[in-house]
């Protein structure tokens, strides 16, 4: 037999093992991480106990709200501001070029509530110079970054602060976003995303002691992290990414903090939805290839595990693509053709469903705790991995040339995004 011949059978074979096992054995990857995570530190945790009483000092912490044609949603934003629990506490917002009345309604505030400050920026500059900008003004070591959209919860800062407290090495909290747009069977998919796919993963991260990212729409920095490794890059358009591998590699720590819970809306549109993701994985990216010479020095062994995973998922994105592109021209192969019979799913597809099935349960019981009603999505958010394995496919393949050929230094502005049907719980 010829290397060709070789090649011809065995290709195929793993090919579809790669592409249906991967998935399969990072999701119980995913499970066994989550499932640590919730016995070892979530498991003994009073959700209900005042976190204040826990707090050894209450110091001065500068909530930064970068807001871009937020006007509906931004009165709601700045009260439920005001309803925070923690004592010492201001508010910067900032306008970043808005056109819908943004900044007359942020000037109306600033005479109702002393704690808010205000910053307009005369054109769009992009949410990193928007934080870059608040970060000098800002009076607090502690810089809590929130969407224009976000209804954090009344104790979230102080949750946020506790780890923050506890050890002058981390760097950086991320929260637990939540999804108010249930209206749709979109939005509930999503829903059992941010559970399945984003809590399993920050939890099992966190075992590991590195995180992928922070979650840019509620992320608390030490403000000293954030002056050490040169602020937000502007030209990135995940800049939350870009933060967290910065603050890693220049040896702070980053924190999950499942108690540190805000209400988001998601898209609802696959058009919304799509775009999205595109600058997710752009973001991701371009993050990625902006710093592997340093990531891959001895010295940053540690972040190696969450880097190659990253990687292999957008090789996996390319072998799914190449799968269904056979499965297009397959009725037109030879029947004997083992690019005929090796894509088939058979029995391995069963099995990755019942998976995705028992992950999705899983992770909605252990954040059942924080969002008391979860398990009434389980039947809408089942339907997810088909529907995020499809747009994760095509958004990374779509994504790595556009990250290759921006530009360097191309700032990344606002674009104003689908915010679905507000739906607050």
């Amino acid at each position: 037999m010829t290397t060709t011949q070789f090649l011809a059978q065995t290709l195929p074979t793993l090919l579809f093992g790669f592409v249906f096992y991967y998935p399969f054995f990072m999701a119980y990857v995913w499970m066994a991480g989550g499932l640590s995570h919730a016995w070892v530190f979530e498991r003994k945790r009073d959700v209900d106990v005042n976190p204040l009483t826990l707090l050894p000092s209450h110091p001065l912490v500068t909530v930064v709200v970068p807001c871009f044609n937020e006007a509906p949603h931004l009165r709601e934003v700045i009260e439920q501001l005001m309803r925070t629990r923690y004592p010492h506490y201001e508010v910067i917002a900032v306008n970043d070029g808005s056109t819908d009345g943004t900044g007359e309604l942020l000037d109306e505030m600033t005479k109702e509530y002393g704690r808010l400050r205000v910053i307009h920026n005369a054109s769009n500059q992009g949410k990193a110079v928007g934080l870059n900008t608040a970060c000098q003004l800002a009076r607090g070591e502690y810089i809590l970054g929130i969407d224009g959209d976000a209804l954090i919860d009344e104790d979230a800062i102080a949750w946020m602060l506790q780890p923050m407290l506890a050890s002058e090495r981390i760097g950086a909290v991320t929260g637990n976003p939540r999804i108010r747009t249930r209206t749709t069977l979109l939005g509930r998919m999503q829903v059992g995303e941010f559970s399945s796919i984003i809590g399993l993963i920050k939890r099992s991260q966190q075992l590991v002691g590195t995180l992928f990212t922070v979650s840019g729409v509620i992320a608390m920095f030490r403000r000293r992290a954030v002056l050490e490794v040169g602020f937000w890059s502007p030209d990135v358009l995940t800049e939350d990414i870009d933060m967290s591998w910065k603050l890693q590699l220049g040896g702070w720590q980053l924190r999950f903090e499942p108690r540190a819970l805000c209400w988001i809306l998601m898209p609802e549109t696959l058009r919304g939805l799509w775009k999205q993701r595109l600058r997710w994985a752009v973001g991701g990216i371009q993050t990625m290839l902006r710093y592997t010479s340093k990531i891959l020095r001895p010295r940053h062994w540690r972040m190696w595990l969450i880097y190659f995973e990253y990687m292999t998922s957008v090789v996996w994105a390319y072998a799914m693509a190449g799968v269904l592109l056979v499965s297009l021209v397959r009725p037109f192969l030879p029947a004997d053709s083992s690019w005929h019979s090796a894509l088939l799913p058979h029995w391995q597809g069963t099995l990755l469903a019942m998976t995705c099935i028992l992950q999705m349960l899983l992770s909605l019981w252990i954040d059942r705790r924080y969002d008391r009603d979860l398990m009434r999505y389980f039947a809408g958010t089942i339907w997810y991995p088909i529907a995020f394995w499809t747009i994760t496919m095509a958004s990374t393949v779509v994504a790595l040339p556009n990250a290759l050929i921006r530009r360097r230094g191309k700032r990344a502005v606002w674009t104003s995004p689908d915010r679905g049907v507000s739906d607050a719980p």
